[in-house]
């Protein structure tokens, strides 16, 4: 039985679990007896109630959200038929009548309307006050939030111990498909299955879910998937299309998630990182909890897979090696892959942990990743285009050679204070302009000259460059320092002391600005 649907503007279901019909039936203290609107009294556990609700208006259209189980004793009941429609037409799960004290019996015309519209109608006897119907909703609430929270404990403890094994793409897939009931199989870029846990789903949803896995990790259409023997023939034909109607070559910010149902299959497929990797579930009706399960084994395998997503593993163990054995880091760079490199530095609220920085190296497409106390640096090889991440403030250098990292970093760390100060979430790399004009050297040499009286203040010098590169804004120059205004405005006045120039001369602010980018 598809769920109602409900009001438009109406807010999402709540928290909690909902309650099926049955179990609400089954509470004999109650003495609620099936009336209408459901074939046989065991279908009653497809009907979920969300809320309960109680109302007398004669059109209680306006009060529903969606869901309730709409208690009444029919005061103001004249038109059964248009009542029952509109119950059903703002998402009512179901209407509880109460035989007392307006009527003996619930109305001949209600139970008739019910059935036409087969929404569930329930006796209310006139020993049961509805108070108490009310109560039992919320226990059974209660306990099935309690049965949820234990199931997903269990769960996640099953996950990470099997992440712990010495084979754990394979184990963690055995044991979500395990904990769903279902099947669940690890997708390469290329549409084919890496490895599989579980019962197979029939034929149309392995397609069905090709089709998802596509939606998450778009790729060309005339792209072909690598053939698979584990994988069933019509999964791989599934997951090598692409999303009908969807325009060719577009350009498209594909979902992290995306789900459907073929007929009681239901399906979902999650993006893993960056590289194209794919995690696919496949499930008998959908328990409550199982999403967060599978959002438990999806960060987990975007870990154990980050190899997928950059260089490969012999790669970064033959830098290190070489690093550790006194190799030139210019020359050990080049074993990590092909130039040239991007750095990029990044920060969030609170500090990020090793999983926060692993997470944002997979979704920029690296497993190059380092955490600084509250910064984030990663290291991209290649020559690509960074986009902002949610929840992240990013700062990127421009594309450098291996002998240039050390000036990308640098580079990558002052565009992140300028994405701070103007509190956007990405700032990129400006480019040297008129300095390129000047020979490096030359212009060294000026600048340890002109900067001589600060040279000795890294503070100084620092808030100097800061505060020009920000126009002169002390409040904007406060918050990428993580100083008072008034701190910023002393030290500036001290830089102009110890350096005998005038600041609100542009001349000079443009030469001092030349210099810090050579100093």
């Amino acid at each position: 039985m598809p769920d109602p649907a409900a009001p438009q503007g109406a807010p999402s279901a709540p928290p909690t679990p909902p309650v099926p019909l049955a179990a609400l039936l089954a509470r004999e203290e109650l003495g609620l007896r099936l009336v209408a609107g459901v074939p046989e009294p065991s279908d009653a556990d497809s009907v979920r109630i969300q809320w309960v609700h109680t109302s007398e208006m004669a059109d209680p259209y306006p009060y529903l959200l969606g869901g309730e189980l709409l208690l009444t004793a029919g005061v103001l009941l004249k038109d059964p038929e248009m009542y029952a429609a509109r119950v059903v037409e703002a998402g009512g799960a179901a209407i509880g009548f109460g035989v007392a004290p307006v009527y003996d019996t619930v109305p001949d015309a209600l139970v008739a309307a019910c059935e036409r519209h087969r929404l569930p109608l329930l006796e209310v006897p006139p020993k049961t006050p509805f108070t108490a119907i009310a109560r039992a909703v919320w226990g059974l609430m209660a306990q099935a939030r309690l049965r949820e929270v234990r199931r997903v404990s269990e769960a996640q403890q099953g996950l990470a111990g099997a992440a712990a094994r010495p084979d754990p793409v394979p184990a963690v897939l055995q044991q979500l498909a395990s904990r769903l009931g279902g099947w669940a199989v690890l997708l390469a870029p290329d549409g084919s299955a890496l490895h599989v846990a579980g019962r197979a789903p029939s034929r149309e949803a392995r397609e069905a879910l090709g089709r998802l896995a596509r939606v998450v990790s778009p790729g060309p259409e005339d792209q072909e998937p690598v053939e698979e023997a584990a994988a069933p023939p019509a999964f791989r034909a599934g997951a090598a299309r692409t999303e009908a109607g969807a325009p060719s070559g577009a350009a498209r910010r594909a979902p992290s998630s995306a789900t459907d149902t073929v007929g009681r299959t239901h399906l979902a497929a999650y993006a893993l990182g960056g590289g194209g990797l794919v995690l696919g579930v496949a499930a008998e009706g959908r328990e409550p909890g199982g999403h967060t399960v599978a959002g438990v084994a999806v960060v987990l395998l975007s870990l154990l897979t980050a190899p997928h997503l950059g260089a490969d593993a012999s790669g970064r163990t033959t830098a290190l090696v070489r690093l550790l054995l006194g190799g030139a880091p210019a020359e050990v760079a080049r074993d990590l892959g092909p130039g040239p490199w991007t750095v990029v530095h990044g920060t969030r609220p609170g500090q990020p942990d090793r999983i926060a920085a692993s997470a944002l190296g997979a979704a920029l497409g690296s497993t190059l990743v380092d955490t600084d106390g509250d910064t984030v640096r990663v290291l991209l090889s290649g020559d690509r285009r960074i986009e902002p991440q949610p929840g992240w403030t990013l700062g990127v250098s421009a594309p450098a050679t291996a002998e240039d990292l050390g000036t990308a970093d640098t580079a990558a760390a002052r565009a992140l204070r300028r994405a701070e100060a103007n509190r956007v979430p990405l700032a990129r790399q400006r480019d040297a302009g008129l300095g390129e004009l000047v020979s490096p050297d030359e212009a060294a040499v000026h600048a340890r000259t002109l900067l001589a009286p600060v040279a000795g203040s890294p503070a100084l010098t620092e808030t100097l460059r800061v505060w020009l590169s920000l126009h002169g804004s002390w409040d904007r120059t406060a918050v990428a320092l993580g100083v008072h205004r008034n701190t910023v405005r002393q030290r500036i006045a001290r830089c102009g002391s110890l350096l005998g120039v005038d600041l609100d001369d542009a001349d000079v602010r443009m030469e001092l600005w030349f210099a810090l980018r050579y100093s």
